[in-house]
């Protein structure tokens, strides 16, 4: 009998060179490209400028459109001439507030500032509608023709910004003097890896993450916090905290007035907080299912331990709410029931409209991140913070360098501030699969992810849920985190608060300016779309706490007297003071 020769192929000892040649060279076009591939960026724009050029429709309405913007900047011209107060040809969008100062209404920068809004429109309608182009290479090309605009944006240049001009005036040219002292400090400090100017005043433990605790268990990925009562008595369920792996977890316990933990001891609850190891080099291995087991499953049983409590409230903020979101599943799944109610925040379940965050997530970035991350074993998180700022390069990148540099006009640190620069690291292993796994493939929402050797679905979540999106939010938008609705039919309080991902979560009772709408979808019922929801939530001022805290009264039973500080002996003894040892780590 014959047998095809491709039947059984000898295995090529060229197979793990050829793969450690293929990686080290990927990791070093990442390295020189910041983690951007430039084969997406090629694809998009191939596909892009190859269907423009064979839609002539779309030239001939691109053309006329051009046209009409020329037309609008002369009739504006024509009408200043003759009143001073004449409406602009276009006003800019309500977030952008780069031409809000008086003097841009004045010649020639109105017509400046007239003109590259025009331009910057127009070029919107250049790069989207056109037939053929894929939606991700769509929103690539339009994101980089924003980001290439932004950086040739009038107010980023001395010769066609008035107000840059006016402030030159009035200092003398002294802002010049000392924005190039703020440049320099900030370069060595860049180069040293110290963290930026005025850090020092939110030591953590001294002046943020300050709320009493004992660190009441430790694994080689996290520290359990249980944080001291204030009350005389509590609520017998205690509130398990599970933060993202990619932040340090006192953003929930900043200075004493905006901290959520203090907020809730003052409530009467009993409040235990994950922090989590910063990985190095030889925590590469490290996977979802490593976070998950030694993360929010080895503190619940801690915490049941240590109070006594059948039933916990489980919060989850960004990353960790993700993750508690697959524990829970998981635990339905078993039939383990000890999850009172679950609280998200900022938190995305279903992964297909993910925000202008997608852009950095496809194959072939995946690929060149990947053998970026196998040389170190990490993913930094300078190259996070990076694609973050990207995404909102007006107010994080350009309007710094403004006011900064050029101004000489130095913002105050912020304990918000301080935290954002006091970044972590990603295990090699465990970002890898959360990007392909839940960013890429979608598995979670698609009921293909699993735990152990079986499959979750989030369907089986049962229990209450208090779900939050912001309104501002680039890393979590609240239309995808809005999503939950039509994975679960359990009861969900959703509510959608002002501010962004970290602002809007940190909005502690008397914070000026803020507010929120809020909903309630009863269990089994059916789910609205985002656009019709925000039609008819409730629109209410003040802070979503208050309405969390109403709502964690209703799912909690009387009060008890509080529980101890951890267990005498055994493996739940107290081994320091919070914060503990491994949010120190840098």
């Amino acid at each position: 009998m014959m047998t095809s020769s491709l039947s059984h192929v000898d295995p090529d000892p060229m197979d793990g060179i050829a793969q450690m040649l293929d990686r080290a060279a990927a990791a070093l076009m990442a390295q020189a490209t910041s983690g951007l591939s430039p084969v997406t960026m090629t694809q998009a724009f191939l596909d892009w400028s190859a269907h423009l050029a064979i839609s002539p429709g779309k030239q001939l309405q691109l053309a006329l459109k051009a046209g009409r913007k020329v037309g609008r900047i002369a009739d504006y011209v024509n009408r200043k001439a003759g009143d001073d107060e004449a409406a602009p040809a276009i006003t800019p969008l309500p977030q952008d507030r780069r031409f809000a100062d008086p003097a841009w209404t004045k010649q020639p920068f109105d017509l400046i500032s007239q003109a590259f809004l025009l331009n910057q429109q127009w070029w919107h309608a250049a790069t989207t509608g056109i037939g053929g182009v894929s939606r991700h290479h769509e929103d690539m090309v339009n994101f980089t023709a924003r980001q290439l605009l932004d950086v040739f944006a009038p107010t980023n240049f001395l010769v066609t910004n008035p107000v840059l001009q006016r402030r030159i005036v009035e200092t003398g040219g002294q802002c010049l003097l000392d924005g190039a002292s703020h440049w320099w400090e900030d370069a060595q400090r860049l180069t040293r890896g110290e963290p930026p100017l005025g850090s020092e005043q939110f030591a953590v433990g001294e002046t943020v993450a300050v709320t009493p605790g004992k660190v009441v268990y430790r694994n080689e990925l996290i520290e359990l916090i249980q944080y001291a009562p204030t009350t005389d008595t509590v609520h017998p369920e205690p509130i398990l905290i599970v933060p993202a792996w990619i932040m340090k977890f006192y953003i929930l316990d900043l200075s004493p007035e905006n901290s959520l933990v203090r907020w809730l001891v003052g409530q009467g609850h009993t409040v235990f907080m994950i922090s989590w190891h910063n990985p190095g080099s030889e925590d590469r291995d490290l996977d979802m299912d490593d976070y998950r087991r030694l993360g929010p499953v080895a503190a619940l049983d801690a915490v049941q331990a240590i109070t006594g409590s059948d039933k916990v409230h489980g919060l989850g903020y960004c990353l960790g709410g993700t993750l508690l979101a697959i524990t829970a599943a998981a635990m339905a799944r078993d039939e383990d029931d000890r999850l009172a109610t679950l609280t998200l925040l900022a938190a995305q379940t279903e992964f297909s409209e993910p925000g202008e965050l997608g852009l950095f997530i496809d194959e072939a970035q995946l690929n060149l991140l990947e053998n970026m991350m196998w040389s170190r074993g990490y993913l930094d998180s300078g190259q996070m913070g990076g694609a973050f700022q990207i995404l909102r390069s007006n107010d994080l990148i350009w309007s710094r360098i403004l006011s900064t540099y050029l101004m000489g006009e130095r913002e105050p640190m912020s304990d918000l501030m301080a935290w954002n620069a006091d970044g972590t690291r990603m295990p090699f292993a465990m970002h890898s699969q959360y990007l392909r796994q839940l960013f890429l493939d979608d598995d979670l929402a698609e009921g293909h992810f699993k735990v152990g050797s079986r499959t979750i679905t989030l369907s089986a979540l049962r229990q209450p849920l208090f779900v939050v999106g912001t309104e501002r939010d680039h890393v979590a938008p609240w239309r995808s985190v809005h999503k939950i609705h039509w994975l679960t039919s359990a009861e969900i309080r959703f509510v959608l608060t002002s501010g962004g991902h970290n602002a809007g979560i940190v909005s502690e009772p008397g914070h000026a300016h803020r507010h929120f709408q809020v909903s309630t979808r009863p269990l089994d019922d059916p789910a609205l779309d985002p656009d019709d929801w925000l039609e008819q939530a409730e629109a209410r001022d003040g802070s979503w706490w208050i309405e969390w805290g109403r709502w964690l009264g209703e799912h909690s039973s009387q009060r008890v007297p509080p529980p101890a500080m951890g267990q005498a002996e055994g493996a739940y003894r107290p081994l320091c003071d919070a914060p503990g040892h491994y949010v120190m780590e840098r």
